[in-house]
């Protein structure tokens, strides 16, 4: 049965490779069961039903890209788009974390409305490659400056807008420590290493009382505080149409980026060098995305930690299968996960942050007129603690830089659309 529903032999494998790839896939991720409830608790979602949606959303995102689209994929709500929904939409914007749920389940019907047709590569081909560089980047530094202040790093000042922090206190040192573990684990390539320094600095703080143990396991809490809590009609409303635009538009880049760099790594690009199967693979996640908003999280993506899977050998959607089970293992784990402390996730948010930034290596530095706006792009984001706002200067910087310059065989229609949008909303819809 295994056989004919992934074809193991045509791909070079077999059970017990995509077991030991699953297990491997799941370990390098499963931080994401501490870290995305304790951000989203933040716009006041129950930090349980969180933790059973984030679960259930992994599970059947991921169980999806298995078996429907056969690969060694995992899903999971995505770092940075659950930051851009709590600190930028909820806390940002004020906007309910109902409304917000809203304009996830929104964003993926419209990312499943494209996947069926060949809207999404006209998309994905328009954007300037500068531009796709800078804004994982741009994630990345805002995943930072999140990260240094849950850690106690960085602090407000009313003299210089931040300042460091108290480096005396234990949770400062502690997560500053669990950063330096994270690093060196995965330097070491020990799997699981951010799952090992988040828990690692939870058991420091409990055996210094600093925070309090509440056990391992229990039976799963209830999923009813966030469960089919989302407010449509509040998504509707044309204010929030940039809110709905942000999060199809980064899930889609990310998706994309993931699916194609994973599957390069593993062998799976044909000849062409184009996905088979894409179409399904970005319906797995399109439906994930509307399925986890109805359980209560932000947007699910492709993880790009489905790489260390490949790594050990996951070829086919057996792997993604053996991910999925082990995140429905992790639903009796909600003692665990309540008693990780914020600077315990900290030093993952940290981590990845480090990860996104390397796409500022891939920025044509000597041409201005497409570094220029990548840099202001990527430095928007922290700085204006808004990724919505980081992509609107992006686009008009660049649209407006280009045209100035005389550049305007560079520019495509559908970036100047974008822009001209970026700016009609900031114009009318402040």
């Amino acid at each position: 049965m295994l056989e004919q529903l992934f074809k193991l032999k045509e791909h070079g494998t077999d059970v017990r490779t995509e077991v030991i790839a699953g297990f491997t896939t799941f370990l390098t991720m499963a931080y994401i069961v501490f870290v995305n409830p304790s951000i989203l608790s933040a716009t006041g979602m129950d930090f349980n039903a969180v933790f059973v949606a984030t679960c259930l959303a992994a599970a059947l995102g991921t169980a999806i890209m298995g078996l429907v689209a056969n690969y060694p994929m995992a899903l999971a709500p995505g770092m940075g788009l659950n930051a851009y929904f709590t600190f930028s939409v909820v806390k940002g914007m004020g906007v309910p974390w109902q409304v917000a749920l809203g304009a996830v389940f929104i964003s993926g019907i419209v990312f499943l409305a494209v996947s069926l047709f060949k809207v999404r590569e006209a998309i994905v081909n328009a954007i300037p490659q500068s531009l796709k560089f800078a804004i994982s980047a741009g994630v990345g530094f805002f995943l930072a400056l999140i990260a240094l202040k849950s850690a106690g790093v960085v602090v407000g000042s009313p003299a210089t807008l931040v300042t460091l922090g108290s480096l005396h206190d234990p949770r400062v040192l502690l997560a500053i420590f669990g950063f330096f573990l994270i690093v060196a684990l995965e330097y070491r390539r020990v799997p699981g290493s951010i799952i090992i320094g988040i828990l690692a600095v939870t058991v420091l703080s409990i055996a210094l009382h600093l925070s309090e143990f509440k056990g391992v396991v229990s039976m799963p809490p209830s999923l009813e505080p966030t469960l089919f809590k989302m407010d449509l009609s509040g998504a509707m409303n044309v204010g929030l149409l940039g809110v709905v635009f942000v999060f199809f538009f980064v899930d889609l880049f990310d998706t994309t980026g993931t699916l194609i760099g994973v599957s390069h790594r593993a062998g799976l690009l044909d000849k062409d060098g184009k996905l088979p199967r894409l179409k399904k693979a970005l319906l797995a996640d399109s439906i994930a995305i509307s399925v986890g908003a109805a359980l209560g999280t932000s947007s699910t993506t492709a993880y790009v930690e489905s790489a260390a899977g490949t790594a050990v050998g996951g070829r086919t959607g057996l792997t993604a299968v053996v991910v999925a089970i082990l995140f429905l293992a992790a639903l009796f784990l909600a003692p665990l996960a309540g008693a990780v402390p914020a600077y315990a996730t900290a030093p993952a948010l940290g981590y990845v942050a480090v990860l996104m930034a390397r796409g500022l290596s891939e920025i044509e530095w000597d041409d201005l007129t497409e570094s220029a706006p990548a840099v202001l792009t990527a430095l928007a984001m922290p700085f204006t603690f808004s990724i919505a706002d980081g992509i609107a200067f992006g686009f008009i910087s660049y649209a407006a830089i280009k045209l100035l310059s005389g550049r305007f065989k560079d520019l495509k229609p559908a970036v100047v659309v974008i822009a001209i949008l970026w700016i009609v909303k900031f114009a009318l819809f402040p």
